[in-house]
């Protein structure tokens, strides 16, 4: 009854008004006074009492100039009542002025980005992004800066990865990717760098998504935690990644870098890039700083993990052996030797690993590497563990160490 009550007197206030003529900003300053007084009904007032006004000021009858305008400020309220109301209520607008919706772009826009803020709350992450893709940022008569348009394209790609869609996420990334070069906003750059890493990674396209993940981590306007966050997401994805030339170039970038000591993934990044055989049971501490979509099954029916380890441990023993039967090397790796052989012959075909298959002999043959490269990776490696072991005793000895230096320099 209460409710009719405020319908009512919401009713007869724009009657009186729509009789009433005056000038435009007259009638929008009436239009907005009877708008304040509804957003501070009690909500059980509110949600149809705001439905008759909308109605009202969208109808033809009213002139469009301050439709545009109270519709603004409709959209301005739309935060200060309950996200329940507030929902409908967006819905409500979004119908109203659909068969005119050309004439309200920019309103509707609005409106569009509270309701996706509500989805967004709710974690109803598809629909969010659905009612952002619906604003017509390339198609509409309103032109929209770029800067709005970036931000809205790296929104939408961010709901879409939150909703383990990143097909989607990525076709629209990649219409920010046309527009980020434009901007002058260095956070928006920064932003576009960490959502497309985010879509590369979700993508399984892991060591592209290292490649960003390591740029983001140098730049300096980013805070020092989050640098490091990337740079540890850099290392996760680079161990993910699939064996060969560019995971070892990626492998040898990390393991240089200081920051990378810290790390509980280090022990593993060490082991790959040293190309020592890594045990499964050596695996667990870094299968819990995996993300979920990380953990996914490849098509083998192998985790990614495990199948990035797989083809990591026969790179290895490529370099250990020179030929190595299929049993020999299933029982290697710890799989099957029909498995082991099926991703040897893979690695070979694709370029990422030297060698040939001998099937009647059940034979994988390692090509012999250039003597020298080979021994500039052992020189490097013994560095390496000598490094290691004067870390040790400086730790353990600083007194003794520093002496000893000093003796050096006297020499």
């Amino acid at each position: 009854m209460e409710s009719h009550s405020a319908v009512n007197v919401v009713r007869s206030q724009l009657a009186a008004l729509a009789g009433a003529g005056g000038s435009h900003k007259d009638q929008a300053d009436k239009y907005r006074v009877i708008l304040e007084s509804l957003v501070k009904l009690p909500e059980d007032e509110i949600m149809e009492a705001l439905k008759f006004f909308i109605e009202t000021i969208v109808n033809e009858s009213v002139s469009l100039v301050i439709s545009r305008q109270i519709l603004t400020e409709v959209s301005g309220q739309l935060a200060n009542i309950p996200d329940s109301v507030s929902k409908v209520i967006a819905h409500y607008i979004l119908e109203k002025v659909q068969p005119r919706v050309i004439s309200f772009e920019e309103q509707v826009a609005s409106v569009r980005q509270h309701l996706a803020s509500i989805y967004e709350k709710e974690q109803c992450w598809r629909e969010a992004a659905n009612v952002l893709v619906g604003i017509p940022l390339e198609t509409g008569q309103k032109q929209y800066s770029v800067d709005y348009k970036l931000d809205t394209y790296m929104k939408i790609a961010r709901l879409y990865l939150e909703d383990y869609d990143p097909v989607q996420a990525e076709a629209y990334i990649n219409r920010a990717s046309l527009l980020q070069t434009e901007t002058k906003n260095e956070q928006l750059q920064i932003y576009y760098k960490v959502c497309y890493a985010r879509v590369l990674d979700y993508r399984r396209k892991f060591i592209e998504a290292a490649q960003r993940y390591l740029e983001l981590s140098y730049r300096t306007i980013i805070h020092e935690e989050e640098r490091l966050t990337s740079l540890n997401k850099a290392v996760i994805c680079t161990v993910l990644a699939s064996a060969g030339q560019q995971r070892s170039r990626m492998l040898a970038t990390l393991f240089k870098d200081e920051r990378c000591q810290q790390m509980l993934a280090y022990q593993i990044l060490e082991k790959m890039y040293l190309e020592r055989i890594i045990r499964r049971s050596e695996l667990q501490g870094f299968e819990s700083l995996l993300m979920p979509h990380q953990k996914a099954m490849t098509s083998d029916g192998s985790s990614i993990l495990d199948r990035a380890v797989l083809e990591h441990n026969l790179l290895s023993a490529s370099k250990l052996y020179n030929n190595i039967t299929f049993e020999g090397l299933g029982a290697l790796l710890d799989i099957p030797a029909l498995k082991a052989e099926k991703i040897a012959s893979q690695m070979i075909t694709e370029g990422r690993m030297n060698g040939y298959i001998d099937q009647i002999d059940t034979i994988v043959y390692f090509e012999n590497r250039e003597a020298l490269p080979m021994w500039d990776k052992q020189i490097q490696s013994l560095c390496h563990q000598v490094s290691q072991i004067v870390d040790k005793i400086s730790s353990a000895e600083p007194e003794w160490i520093a002496k000893t230096m000093d003796k050096q320099m006297e020499h």
